[in-house]
């Protein structure tokens, strides 16, 4: 990460955006490279200008937020997306986290707090609003004990990348073995540990190991 966060805008109503920019702007370390009145536009912008964080509305018409997150982590997968919205249901909550969101915060934030959570999700740091972060806990003690192998949604590259890491190569030994640009595996590397819900790479190799997922030549 540089010393400097790019942040991509996106939310439908204009005076929303100039009051956050308006702020941010003030912030010697955060540079907005964009902003995005639609989830189609926020796409298409993440994509051009690969933005450290994208602080995403949720309600919008057509494309919405959630539906935005999902097609940003594709296209843009180093992109940290920090959910910017006055919903805390349940509908609201869980597909954005699902979808790929790393923090949610609801818009009575203060505008310290807005960029606080940008320079959290710039380093990969979740930052979750009080009320979200109680329902979360909530619906996870919940949950059914049979839960399925969460390495079953990686893609076949990205269970290749996560072999290799637990092989321990680097980055730029997996661009060479599969062939493939250096940033490219990273963008399978932050995709592995967003999925599997793990913090880096030791993480990564220590649950493929663990889970059977590679195994020791005898």
């Amino acid at each position: 990460m540089s010393d400097v966060i790019t942040v991509l805008l996106v939310d439908d109503h204009a005076l929303v955006r100039e009051g956050v920019r308006a702020y941010l702007e003030t912030q010697t370390d955060i540079d907005i490279v964009g902003e995005a009145g639609s989830g189609v536009e926020a796409v298409e912008l993440a994509a051009a200008k690969v933005p450290d964080v994208v602080l995403m509305d949720l309600v919008m018409p057509g494309l919405d937020g959630v539906q935005a997150t999902q097609q940003i982590r594709k296209v843009s997968p180093r992109s940290h997306i920090v959910v910017l919205t006055s919903f805390h249901d349940d509908a609201s909550i869980f597909p954005a986290i699902k979808a790929g969101a790393l923090s949610y915060l609801l818009k009575d934030a203060g505008p310290a707090d807005v960029a606080s959570a940008v320079r959290a999700a710039a380093r990969g740091e979740a930052v979750i609003h009080p009320r979200v972060a109680a329902r979360l806990v909530q619906e996870l003690r919940g949950e059914s004990e049979a839960k399925p192998n969460p390495y079953t949604e990686l893609t076949d590259r990205e269970q290749e990348v996560l072999r290799l890491i637990a092989q321990g190569l680097s980055n730029s030994e997996i661009a060479e073995a599969l062939v493939i640009s250096e940033k490219t595996v990273k963008g399978h590397v932050s995709n592995v540990l967003s999925k599997l819900h793990l913090a880096d790479r030791t993480q990564a190799a220590i649950f493929a190991w663990r889970e059977g997922f590679v195994r020791r030549e005898p």
